[in-house]
């Protein structure tokens, strides 16, 4: 009797499994890294929203942080399209130029958000300006390239 829950217990796991993506593949890798950005960018958003406490210290190392991160995703865009659940549309892949530019747009901005981050003292409205336009190089890119 015992065992019956525990095979069932088994063959949900293993069902749950074969669904996700491969963390060591390429969708896997950039998938964990946009993850990270999202929730990077959304500390810093909170904090000039006021749904955080503004720490200066804290600002300055996530906007360093996403900085870093905004260089990283790209290397994980193989030359063709991955097969998977990914929220990449194939545009990705057919206008590589566009999509080079916008990854690159992203990376000066969140570049800049880096530099306006080293103010003393720090205030959200010297910060601002910067999170914005780095929130609004990620939009466009989505508008162009995610699914979803």
């Amino acid at each position: 009797m015992t065992i019956r829950p525990l095979l069932l217990c088994c063959t949900v796991l293993l069902l749950a499994g074969c669904g996700g993506v491969d963390p060591n593949s390429p969708m896997g890798k950039r998938q964990a890294i946009f993850k990270q950005m999202l929730k990077t960018s959304e500390n810093l958003g909170g904090m000039l929203r006021g749904r955080v406490r503004f720490d200066e210290q804290d600002f300055r190392a996530q906007a360093q942080q996403l900085e870093q991160l905004s260089r990283q995703p790209w290397q994980h865009f193989p030359a063709v399209r991955d097969e998977g659940d990914t929220a990449a549309k194939a545009e990705v892949w057919q206008r590589q130029e566009r999509f080079q530019e916008l990854a690159n747009a992203l990376q000066a901005r969140t570049g800049e958000l880096a530099q306006a981050s080293q103010a003393q003292p720090l205030t959200p409205a010297a910060v601002k300006p910067a999170q914005a336009r780095v929130e609004a190089a990620c939009k466009a890119c989505h508008q162009e390239f995610r699914s979803h």
